[in-house]
């Protein structure tokens, strides 16, 4: 047994973890369709304007702007209408002089045309619209009559004109950018299917002990089925990583040795179990041969025995084999820094203040972060004990215990942050 000698401050690990990791190099392509929520890895510029004509931005009928001058409900002005065109159509005529074409909204704006007259400032013969479509079997127009303009436009008015959304050579979105729904449209806005991102991390998931035995396989006396391989996998999968789960390591310096060997071949090693300071908690022994610890044992209350270190020159975090407390770790420590190597901004902290429903007791030297479940306007306590996982799964978020309070009163306003 070798108990700590000492914990780190919390803000102190965390400074190390940040100096330590290196945002992902590696790139991939993947379809426009699939790229929502990942993260460029090069500059996107337009090789052409979008939209890539003049259009109509109202239904009603293009017209030349000088044509409408004064027009007004008591002094109508009246136009001939040569054609009709709907979106997917090109205009077969120019717009001369007195003359006006039906539009769309969306569809291409007729030569000769400056403006757009909405329909509901027109009316045709006797108040609504006469006559027939343009003919395109016989390739003849067929004058749908005469329309009366109710109110005069500027030119440009009611019209999407060519380029307006992104000209042609313009960066639409700069290397670093996290791609969401709106930015994967421009994308497709400029005729993309595919675009090169930065791949996502993968993390190589292990727990450590004899005692351990993946779910569905009968156990045997004095072992436990694994929660932290699912929890972490999670956790991972949620801050933009690809868990890949190995199997379990025994309590043998030879097999933990051949474990760390093999998870070598992904970009972050988590570990859970063999953290602590027991007779078989041999993980700290492995790394510090293999590579660097840069710290073990921090001043948190649950999670005191994580470590964090290098090996292999990838990143390395010791989680501890209780499930409240690797799950926390987790939440606190392992998702910034994955999402700082997958380039993901950071996580908004979402937080609520509200009374706490029942007194807490804390330990005066760690930072304890108490789960709470919300019920009545209230932050109930729902933490049991670090091996407990219910501590986590029955709660909406935690609140946190600085080191030097003892504890918190019951109706006192606690800030809340959401899981």
């Amino acid at each position: 047994m070798r108990p700590f000698e000492g914990t780190m401050p919390l803000e102190e690990a965390r400074a190390i973890i940040e100096r330590t990791i290196v945002p992902i190099a590696r790139t991939e392509r993947v379809r426009v369709l699939d790229a929502s929520g990942r993260v460029l890895a090069r500059d996107v510029a337009a090789d052409a304007d979008v939209p890539p004509f003049s259009r109509a931005a109202m239904d009603g009928y293009a017209v030349r702007a000088a044509d409408t001058a004064n027009a007004s409900r008591q002094s109508p002005i009246a136009l001939r209408c040569i054609e009709q065109t709907f979106t997917g159509q090109v205009p077969r005529h120019s717009i001369g002089p007195g003359q006006c074409i039906e539009v769309a909204t969306g569809a291409p704006l007729p030569s000769g045309a400056d403006a757009v007259v909405m329909v509901e400032e027109t009316a045709g013969d006797g108040g609504t619209l006469q006559g027939a479509p343009y003919d395109t079997e016989r390739g003849e127009s067929n004058e749908i009559g005469l329309i009366r303009v109710f109110a005069a436009v500027q030119p440009q008015q009611n019209v999407g004109r060519q380029g307006a959304d992104i000209s042609r050579g313009q960066t639409v979105l700069h290397a670093g950018s996290f791609l969401n729904a709106s930015r994967a449209g421009a994308l497709s806005a400029l005729g993309l299917t595919d675009v090169e991102v930065y791949a996502k991390p993968r993390v190589a998931i292990l727990s450590t002990g004899d005692e351990i035995v993946d779910p569905g396989t009968p156990l045997a006396a004095g072992q436990i089925y694994d929660i932290n391989k699912v929890t972490l996998s999670a956790v991972v999968s949620e801050h933009g990583g690809v868990p890949v789960t190995y199997r379990t390591a025994m309590d043998t310096l030879e097999d933990v040795s051949r474990a760390v060997d093999d998870c070598l071949a992904e970009d972050l090693l988590v570990f859970s179990g063999g953290s602590s300071v027991g007779r078989r908690d041999l993980i700290i022994d492995v790394i510090a041969e293999k590579g660097e610890v840069l710290f073990h044992g921090i001043a948190v209350k649950p999670g005191k025995p994580t470590a964090f270190g290098l090996v292999g020159g990838k990143p390395f975090f010791g989680m501890p084999g209780y499930p409240t407390s690797c799950l926390s770790n987790a939440y606190i420590l392992l998702a910034p820094a994955l999402r700082r190597i997958a380039r993901l901004p950071g996580q908004p902290v979402r937080s609520l203040r509200m009374p706490l429903g029942a007194r807490i007791t804390s330990v005066t030297d760690r930072h304890q972060f108490y789960s709470v479940r919300i019920a009545d306007g209230q932050a109930m306590p729902a933490f049991k004990a670090s091996g407990d996982i219910t501590s986590m799964s029955q709660a909406d978020g935690y609140i946190e215990v600085p080191i030097g309070v003892g504890a918190v009163e019951k109706g006192e306003t606690v800030d809340v942050t959401l899981f």
